[in-house]
């Protein structure tokens, strides 16, 4: 079995990563500059579905309701309750953390399509809800946070969420956690038991690893990443709406993940980042976008049958984790 100890060059190419973003914060134009800050944000989303579909080989269809629990706990607690912001960010992922244990101890009871059915369905209740509560939710209009809700104090030091910089610096701040965070995980013995259960859970269960409480983890896990993303996408962005808990942010990570390379640390952000820009500029040019978008979408697949960084380790660079 390989060690669990992170080899220097993986350790430079993640460093080398979060540096070269934090660098681009000092020459992007404005545009550019929000549009990356967003897609750091969605691909902490990614990386935390990534968690449950490319390393537990679990196929789930309600990931949005982790996103949009963290987006609403933050959203309303600072909306509604007047909290500070950085309750509201904890607010926020303690209420992902507690819905994926819920969902994990519910839906685990099923496999396979059975699975990713009974994610979608409660999902689809969690998106019902926030119509049903819309005097708190708004609903489609969502609520906007104030420019003067977003900024505070921590400490001595002033935060203003509204600036561009400080929105941009926070969102790779949590990138960066979250990237070696789950780069340390995926590596431990708990990432490895997850592949096992990915490759065959039957045989992982034979040699004694409790498949269930490993699965549980990894529910629990990957849904407080996801509301980790929703939070901090509510605060540094100042909304939160019915339509992140729609199914298409159920399926768009999925997607993020499978081109960008599933159970790859940097797959979700690059595939994350090349969706994103595809989709903004073809846009930009036709109405018809989805078309262009559809036939790169293939050709993709065809020549990058495991997403853009899988193929990449599969053909030329088996160190890549």
């Amino acid at each position: 079995m390989r060690s669990s100890a992170l080899p220097p060059r993986i350790l430079v190419l993640h460093a080398g990563v979060v540096a070269l973003l934090f660098a681009l914060n000092f020459v992007l134009p404005e545009y550019h500059h929000a549009v990356l800050a967003r897609v750091m944000l969605l691909s902490v989303f990614a990386m935390g579905y990534n968690i449950l579909f490319g390393y537990t080989g679990l196929l789930s269809l309600g990931h949005a309701m982790f996103f949009a629990a963290g987006l609403y706990g933050a959203g309303l607690s600072v909306y509604h309750l007047g909290w500070s912001i950085p309750a509201g960010l904890a607010a926020g992922i303690a209420c992902g953390a507690a819905l994926s244990t819920a969902i994990g101890l519910l839906a685990l009871r099923t496999t396979g399509v059975a699975f990713m059915i009974v994610t979608m369905m409660f999902a689809q209740v969690f998106y019902l809800l926030t119509f049903y509560f819309a005097e708190w939710t708004g609903g489609d209009d969502g609520i906007v946070l104030s420019q003067e809700i977003r900024r505070f104090f921590v400490g001595d030091f002033y935060l203003n969420l509204t600036d561009p910089t400080t929105r941009y610096l926070l969102a790779l701040a949590i990138f960066a956690i979250v990237l070696f965070a789950t780069l340390i995980a995926v590596r431990s013995s708990f990432g490895r038991v997850l592949v096992a259960i990915r490759e065959n859970e039957d045989r992982a269960r034979m040699l004694g690893y409790d498949t269930f409480a490993n699965k549980l983890a990894a529910v629990v896990l990957s849904g407080t990443i996801c509301a980790t993303a929703g939070a901090a996408y509510a605060l540094l962005f100042g909304y939160a709406g019915s339509t992140f808990a729609g199914v298409q942010y159920s399926i768009l990570p999925l997607l993020w993940v499978l081109l960008g390379g599933a159970a790859t640390t940097l797959g979700p952000f690059i595939g994350t980042l090349f969706m994103y820009y595809v989709i903004d500029i073809t846009s930009s040019y036709t109405s018809a976008y989805l078309l262009i978008v559809g036939i790169a979408l293939i050709l993709l697949v065809l020549f990058f049958p495991k997403g853009i960084l899988g193929t990449i380790r599969a053909r030329w660079a088996g160190w890549l984790p």
